[in-house]
């Protein structure tokens, strides 16, 4: 698996994405929270569910991170015309071809800061702080000019690429989310090991990911929208089949990280 050396210190986390885009998604993630099978979320703003779903957060105290969205239609109704505007300009581009995030587009670049700079200080204001752990729908967080621009707040938690067994990306693939990782540690905290909770089966390729947890940081990525991931959640079966505990929140110890050169 690619990632940072081990540490003697390990950590399993486990992170809901889209928390708040609509009501059900928010209820289905609820659901899981219950079922202690959850670290965390990662929150959407100016979202239709937005509003319900911090005060959900706030009263249950769910960790909650900020999920950056550049690709998906504002639904709230507090939303300006000139955010809406920003967005669309932004998704019609990222959007247009798969390899748009890896190249700057200087024409953007008042956009996309205007985007990231909203949505941090929507968090701000349903949340009652801003974010100190960031990630991104699409995971366009890591898109070009969010981070040559510098867009997200040094020393915050950001979500990493996700890490591969060899042989499953071309080198080529590796070899640049390997770079963006090592750009991203300059200026941020992130855990040794990302993985998709999917595919489920087989069986042995969850067992492999969460023995990485003895020993390193690993973050799992979910969506209990999913309807197949939400009965793994709900049911308890990753407690089941975990091996090591399931930190109750989206926590990293500074200290057992090893920042990227």
């Amino acid at each position: 698996m690619e990632g940072t050396v081990p540490h003697r210190t390990g950590r399993l986390i486990v992170n809901a994405d889209d928390w708040g885009r609509n009501r059900e998604t928010t209820d289905r993630t609820f659901e899981c929270t219950l079922s202690a099978s959850l670290s965390s979320v990662s929150a959407m703003v100016f979202m239709e569910d937005s509003e319900r779903a911090a005060e959900k957060a706030r009263e249950s105290r769910i960790d909650a991170g900020l999920h950056l969205n550049f690709t998906t239609e504002f639904t709230a109704r507090n939303c300006s015309i000139g955010l809406v505007e920003h967005l669309r300009k932004v998704a019609a581009y990222l959007l247009r071809h798969r390899l748009a995030q890896v190249l700057f587009h200087p024409g953007l670049a008042r956009s996309f800061e205007y985007l990231v700079s909203a949505q941090i200080e929507e968090f701000h204001r349903l949340y009652g702080a801003k974010p100190n752990r960031i990630d991104g729908h699409h995971h366009m967080h890591l898109c070009a000019n969010v981070i040559l621009q510098k867009l997200l707040p040094a020393g915050t938690v950001v979500r990493r690429n996700f890490s591969f067994q060899p042989g499953e990306k071309t080198i080529w693939n590796r070899t640049y989310r390997r770079l963006l990782d090592g750009m991203v540690a300059h200026r941020h905290q992130m855990v040794d090991f990302l993985f998709s909770i999917a595919p489920l089966e087989p069986a042995t390729r969850l067992q492999q990911i969460f023995s990485l947890a003895h020993h390193s940081v690993i973050e799992i990525e979910t969506h209990p929208i999913q309807a197949e991931e939400y009965r793994f959640l709900t049911q308890g079966e990753i407690l089941r089949r975990a091996g090591v505990p399931i930190a109750s929140r989206f926590e990293l110890r500074r200290s057992t990280l090893e920042w990227l050169a």
